[in-house]
């Protein structure tokens, strides 16, 4: 699998579409005579056409994505699942592969856990099934790797601050990556720890492994 570091941000996890298609921009063509003819010159079917292949041109799009931009362009839902299911024939819509592209792309770029990547894809409009294949790819010892590296990066900035202020602010950074308490408590403690501090007084709150 590709890793994907360099996915953009404008495609990211609040679940909007970078989508820079004005009316105006989207349904025009410029003929030989070099005049811009309105939106209205051109059929449905190749209006939604032009639409997709503009926004895959950027970044890949799921089919709700896509559904979505067409949806604000008026193309009636007949049309756009005409054009929507072909695009998928051909290759050029396919959740699985973005899923897996987005699953890898975010986890090594961002840290991110698989409850994290579970909730972008979900508001991506990515289906349940092909969301548990793709985050299925992290396995557990993988993600306490990673939490364990991001708490790494993060604990010189917390230098200074009195145990248990690092100890939730730590924690709560890998909260909001999606980690599960859990991994959370045994990375940061196992940073302390090799800095010196005394977790022992930790110990009661973790689960069992």
């Amino acid at each position: 699998m590709t890793r994907r570091s360099d996915w953009s941000d404008n495609d990211g996890a609040d679940g909007q579409d970078s989508d820079d298609l004005s009316p105006s921009r989207a349904g025009r063509r410029t003929p030989r005579g070099g005049q811009k003819e309105g939106p209205s010159t051109m059929e449905p079917g190749e209006q939604a056409r032009a639409i997709c292949l503009r926004l895959l041109t950027g970044n890949p799009r799921t089919r709700k994505q896509l559904a979505d931009a067409l949806r604000k362009r008026d193309i009636p839902d007949d049309v756009a699942e005409e054009v929507l299911s072909r695009f998928e024939d051909v290759g050029l819509i396919n959740d699985a592969a973005f899923a897996d592209a987005w699953v890898e792309s975010r986890h090594h770029s961002r840290g991110l856990a698989r409850r994290a990547l579970a909730r972008e894809l979900c508001t991506k409009g990515v289906d349940s099934a092909v969301i548990d294949d793709a985050v299925g790819q992290l396995d557990a010892e993988q993600e306490e790797q990673t939490a364990r590296e991001l708490v790494e990066r993060k604990l010189r900035s917390t230098r200074g601050l009195d145990r248990d202020k690092r100890i939730r602010r730590l924690a709560g950074m890998l909260a909001r990556k999606g980690y599960p308490e859990g991994v959370a408590l045994r990375a940061v403690r196992r940073a302390l720890e090799e800095e010196g501090e005394d977790c022992e007084l930790l110990e009661h709150q973790l689960p069992e492994s």
